[in-house]
């Protein structure tokens, strides 16, 4: 689970830098994905210090993806509209979809680890 935690939070900070250079540098709103992986990447770490706080760790790690996954949403449901060549700011919906996609998976797999280690089965 720190595995994946560390290669969302990476994938999370490189989507951010390359929204935010890619945008022109303007607007930091642009760094959102980064700063969430950012937070991932410390829970992360805090998770591999030792066995007492991997828990806390990866449960801090999964509230903070909930959080900003659903934070994510509005600009989610604004997709439509990039296709059809009337989103208002599209790089922030590409942007805001893609790291509420990768959020999402890292938390039915996170979730469904703490499962398997729950009844006892081995994780991965």
């Amino acid at each position: 689970m720190i595995t994946l935690t560390n290669w969302t939070g990476g994938l999370l900070v490189a989507t951010g830098v390359i929204a935010y250079i890619a945008s022109g540098a303007v607007s930091v709103t642009a760094l959102i994905p980064a700063f969430v992986g950012v937070l991932l990447l410390i829970a992360a770490f805090v998770g591999a210090r030792s066995d007492g706080a991997r828990q806390l760790g990866m449960i801090t790690a999964l509230v903070v993806a909930l959080l900003a996954a659903l934070g994510a949403v509005m600009n989610v449901l604004k997709l439509p509209a990039v296709f059809d060549g009337t989103a208002e700011r599209p790089a922030a919906v590409v942007t805001s979809t893609i790291m509420f996609v990768l959020l999402v998976i890292y938390l039915i797999l996170g979730i469904r680890s703490f499962l398997a280690e729950r009844r006892g089965d081995k994780v991965g």
